[in-house]
């Protein structure tokens, strides 16, 4: 099967639930199959109020440290199969997630390191404590190996990466972040995984939502290596060539994407959005220089998708305590219509961060 990078796109906005903002509760949203990533405080609640018109809160989902060690917003009621899912497949892929230069011996232990910290942290952590004070009690419990010198801390403390990656198997929720960051312990958490299981279904629903896609752009997002996920790749596929490039989608989406054009209206989309999670940006963003402007090495803007394109950034702040500001930034001109739509969206992101209002302004 042959298609264009427009036909993917227009795929994943509909597969990410982007297409049509509905009344489903946000544990309900498809997109919650593969979890929705926090990348600042509040960018959550934007990406699932950019899907639902529904209540923002709701007691089914929790924030945990999932793909790539990163903070996802997951269901509750999925982390038993997911600790497993995510669990290294291999001692060379829990090397490949846990590489830093930092703890350059680390991958020796290979899934020894994910099992030790995750124990380490069962053992620390029976109450919401500050993250400070598990660093502490963990590293002390862990080899040296996986702990460096931290300048800024001017302690000796275990390394972000291997800390991130075994939180769910140590049965630890991120109940808050920022300055007075908080951990707590998962209620019923799952039991602590003796080997992978569930890694085929895992890659199924990244190409599901973020397909087509090849082993290497998986590796990309579970932090891994192409080696190792090629290793796992399911075998019962369907190939598709995004203009001419090798990629595999799940057989029963093949007819989505076959009918797949392009949805019409805006939406403002955080920085980390599960759309932007796929590891192929020259389909997300053709124009280099404007993936640059989207992808930084720190503080990425939001995104603004018109008609199923990304046709901009914007940046959010507040204005006291009711007013959101938004500066938006278009690739290029917009009608007069899809700046009122922007001003309409610029209300959702207001809805919510809480704020009773918004201001944009086109820069």
């Amino acid at each position: 099967m042959d298609v264009d990078r427009r036909q993917v796109m227009a795929y994943r906005v509909a597969a990410l639930g982007l297409a049509e903002r509905g009344r489903k509760r946000p544990g309900e949203l498809p997109v919650l199959d593969l979890g929705v990533q926090e990348y600042t405080p509040g960018s959550v609640q934007v990406a699932l109020a950019a899907r639902t018109q529904a209540e923002l809160s709701d007691d089914r989902l929790l924030m945990v440290w999932a793909a790539r060690g990163a903070p996802h917003l997951h269901r509750r009621k999925d982390l038993k199969s997911l600790v497993k899912a995510l669990w290294p497949v291999s001692d060379a892929d829990a090397a490949a997630r846990i590489k830093s230069g930092q703890i350059p011996q680390a991958g020796q232990l290979g899934i020894r390191a994910f099992t030790l910290t995750a124990q380490a942290f069962r053992e620390v952590v029976h109450s919401s404590m500050p993250r400070g004070a598990v660093s502490t009690q963990v590293s002390a419990r862990v080899p040296a190996v996986l702990t460096y010198d931290c300048r800024s801390c001017a302690a000796r403390h275990i390394a972000g990466n291997v800390w991130q990656h075994s939180g769910l198997a140590g049965g630890v929720q991120v109940e808050s972040r920022g300055k007075d960051a908080t951990l707590g312990p998962i209620r019923d958490a799952p039991p602590l995984p003796a080997e992978n299981a569930g890694i085929a279904a895992l890659i199924t629903t990244y190409l599901r939502l973020l397909g087509p896609a090849t082993p290497m752009e998986l590796g990309k997002y579970l932090g891994s290596s192409t080696a190792e996920m090629k290793k796992v790749w399911p075998g019962d596929l369907t190939e598709v060539r995004i203009d001419g490039r090798q990629a595999w989608l799940p057989s029963g989406s093949v007819a989505e994407l076959s009918a797949a054009e392009p949805a019409p209206g805006v939406r403002l989309l955080p920085a980390m959005d599960p759309l932007l999670q796929a590891r192929d940006r020259d389909v997300l963003v053709p124009d280099r220089a404007r993936q640059k402007e989207i992808w930084k090495l720190l503080g990425n803007p939001g995104v603004l998708l018109v008609d199923g394109e990304i046709a901009g950034v914007w940046r959010a702040k507040m204005a006291g305590k009711k007013r959101v500001d938004l500066t938006v930034t278009p690739f290029g001109t917009l009608s007069a219509k899809e700046r009122k739509a922007v001003q309409e969206e610029a209300a959702v992101v207001a809805r919510a961060r809480e704020a009773s209002e918004a201001a944009v302004s086109f820069s």
